[in-house]
């Protein structure tokens, strides 16, 4: 903990009972005893976590142009993907996801950052990777969605005005780009 942080009072599990068990997500009615001793009742969505991959080919990131159920749209993003393959690490998923969705291989791949995507309601935590020296390979796709997806080609120097303009409105996507803009300046 921080040098002169109050320590916060706890939150204690108490149970948790499954609603809801799907192929990507489940849910669970979780029952917590606050810090009052009050019994609390929240739902959670867990998940098994993801990465994220900013691949940087010269000064343009290749990015995935995808169709999103939950949105009814296509979203401009950087590659990610679950972390579903029991025993693989991080960084294994990394590759193997810039490889099946944008067709390229990694010779050097750094982590930025790792962050829970909405902690509010859900246990998604997410690894972001920099792909540099990469080389083209056969692509993988995997899914409908990625069948019908479009590889962009931006230039990092424009990720700023793309935000801003909401042509990059994908919180993953912004969060890996701004790492990376600071990680190569």
């Amino acid at each position: 903990m921080s040098k002169g942080v109050t320590p916060i009072k706890q939150f204690e599990p108490v149970s948790e009972k499954i609603r809801f068990a799907g192929e990507i997500v489940s849910i669970y009615e979780t029952t917590l005893l606050g810090p009052d001793q009050n019994e609390i009742i929240r739902d959670v969505v867990r998940h098994p976590g993801a990465v994220c991959v900013v691949p940087l080919v010269g000064e343009s990131v290749r990015m995935i142009r995808q169709y999103r159920s939950a949105t009814n749209k296509y979203l401009l993003e950087i590659p990610a993907g679950k972390r579903d393959l029991i025993g693989e690490s991080p960084e294994e998923t990394a590759h193997r996801e810039l490889i099946e969705e944008v067709g390229l291989k990694a010779g050097k791949l750094t982590l930025l950052g790792e962050f829970y995507n909405s902690p509010g309601f859900c246990d998604e935590y997410s690894y972001c990777y920099l792909a540099q020296n990469c080389v083209s390979v056969p692509d993988n796709r995997q899914g409908i969605e990625e069948e019908h997806m479009e590889i962009v080609h931006i230039d990092l120097q424009d990720v700023q005005t793309m935000i801003d303009e909401k042509d990059i409105v994908d919180a993953k996507s912004i969060i890996g780009l701004m790492l990376a803009k600071e990680h190569v300046r």
